[in-house]
């Protein structure tokens, strides 16, 4: 519906209740509703994944159209995130938010700092997805806000010709709303449990849920030791549950990313049920680090299974925790995923130790013998480091070819002393490509860094500390950061302005009229960024 379709809709409801509602103005009413063109959580969500939806079709005809997010552990940076996205590039197209579980535990529970092992309140997690979109919209508004005080101006002046433009710039505005891969973690709790906290972040605008196959009472981060998987009928019972809670709310097109941690679990609480050999359950426990058993040596609270016709007792922990057996890491990832998306999961999640592409390659080649579309979601984590790894697979890559490598220890490549040198460049220029060429040859439809405005927070707010309190006191702040926001048309420099100010002066101007006290007057400082 276009600006003037919403203007002559209000207009017709305004006349229909007649002379009470007649202090009522329609353009002001159309505006906000074009303001606010999502009404609930499940509007964006429903909206969203058919977003996701065509961009995956997109990326099955050509991987060159991958989509990219960045973690975001607040409304405010979720909105500056999408802010600039729009006025560097024009448009939102391919580009999502992440929401990550880490990221909850440590900055957003109501416990404090937390390590990500889901002791976080559950409630965190839908509640953090309201908030990012509630900025989200709030964005919307602001810049709409901004049109139609343009177009006003332009009305005022007689300028026909600006105010087609704006007119038609208003009907067309791009949303800052945008897909969300939300970290459901491994469910916290049941099937049961995993349906209910899927309904309320569904409720609150995800289109995309990410679980993994963990243990929920046990959960680790990914790039932590002491990983516990499950069972796969455990795992799918879960994303059944994910997909209930999908159809349950009109949601026919939500996601679900399938994560598997096998790769880095050595260990599970269970063995597998299993009814016959070859089943689901009998491949589960086929990678069981096992010992034959002499029925003689039977000793007291053994476990046992058969296999092959042999008396097997599988390797149980003190923590009554079973092991697998070493270098079966790959073949478990490969059967996690074929599993995962022969039962309703839409997209994987691989977690690695290192960003490889050949590894990834490796297993998505094997997955993709059964199901040829598969696709990843990728994490750039954080947790690797990025400049020794890939000036490690240069390094090895140029052993391989035989070139002089004296000037190198593999070892030290982090050193700043290799800053300047042809292996560092290379290596660089493989950071640079690497989410191309992981896009085209390791099937990743989307790459994401789960944690990089925790750590870009963190090094600004150092560096302006180091400034302002040191010898440079308010010089550190104007020259490194208010005059940069000036300079780089960085739209947080009117603060007021982002916080909402002018949209109150609006709303005021609409409820009150002549006698509406607004704070955008001469007197106020924001002024002096009118040219900014």
């Amino acid at each position: 519906m276009t600006y003037q379709s919403h203007i002559a809709k209000m207009g017709e409801t305004i006349a229909e209740n007649g002379a009470p509602w007649g202090a009522i103005d329609a353009a002001s009413a159309a505006r906000m509703a074009v303001q606010n063109r999502f009404r609930t959580g499940l509007d964006i969500a429903r909206y969203t994944a058919k977003i996701m939806r065509e961009d995956m079709e997109a990326y099955d005809k050509d991987p060159a159209n991958y989509t990219q997010s960045l973690g975001c552990w607040h409304g405010f940076i979720a909105q500056q995130k999408m802010i600039s996205i729009k006025k560097h590039f024009g448009s939102t197209k391919r580009r999502y938010l992440y929401l990550s579980g880490w990221m909850v535990a440590a900055l957003r529970s109501e416990f404090g700092p937390l390590p990500d092992q889901s002791m976080h309140e559950k409630t965190s997690v839908p509640a953090l997805i309201e908030e990012l979109y509630t900025f989200l919209k709030q964005a919307d508004a602001r810049e709409l806000g901004g049109l139609f005080r343009e177009l006003d101006e332009a009305k005022a002046n007689g300028d026909a010709v600006n105010t087609h433009r704006l007119l038609k710039e208003i009907d067309e505005h791009q949303t800052h709303v945008v897909p969300i891969i939300a970290d459901i973690d491994a469910g916290f709790g049941n099937a049961e449990a995993t349906y209910l906290l899927a309904k309320k972040m569904i409720e609150a605008g995800a289109c995309a849920l990410q679980i993994e196959n963990q243990v929920s009472d046990e959960k680790q981060c990914g790039h932590q030791d002491g990983k516990v998987t499950v069972p796969h009928e455990d795992f799918l019972q879960k994303i059944r549950a994910i997909r209930y809670a999908f159809l349950e709310l009109g949601v026919p097109d939500g996601i679900i990313v399938a994560r598997t941690d096998s790769l880095g679990a050595g260990l599970t609480k269970q063995i597998a049920f299993s009814k016959e050999p070859g089943d689901l359950g009998d491949q589960y426990n086929s990678f069981l680090d096992c010992d034959e058993v002499d029925p003689a040596d039977i000793t007291n609270g053994q476990v046992f299974i058969s296999r092959d016709g042999k008396l097997m007792a599988p390797k149980r922990l003190p923590s009554n925790l079973y092991q697998f057996r070493a270098g079966t890491g790959e073949d478990r990832c490969v059967l996690d995923c074929i599993t995962a998306l022969q039962n309703g999961a839409d997209l994987l999640w691989i977690e690695t130790e290192k960003p490889h592409v050949e590894q990834i390659a490796g297993m998505v080649d094997r997955v993709r013998e059964v199901i040829p579309n598969a696709k990843l979601v990728y994490n750039n984590s954080p947790s690797f480091n990025w400049t020794l790894n890939f000036r490690q697979q240069i390094f090895d890559a140029w052993e391989k070819e035989g070139k002089d490598l004296s000037g190198y220890d593999r070892a030290k490549l982090m050193s700043i002393d290799y800053d300047g040198t042809e292996l560092a460049a290379e290596a660089d220029e493989k950071i640079r490509t690497f989410q191309a060429d992981a896009a085209k040859r390791a099937g990743i439809f989307h790459h994401l860094i789960t944690l990089p405005t925790y750590h870009t927070a963190a090094l600004s707010t150092d560096n302006l500390a180091k400034e302002y309190f040191g010898e440079q006191a308010m010089l550190g702040y104007v020259k490194n950061v208010q005059r940069e926001e000036i300079r780089q048309g960085i739209a947080c420099v009117k603060h007021q302005n982002m916080a909402g100010s002018d949209i109150g002066d609006d709303h005021k101007e609409y409820f009150a009229g002549e006698a509406a006290l607004k704070a955008g007057g001469k007197d106020n400082t924001m002024n002096q960024f009118a040219a900014a």
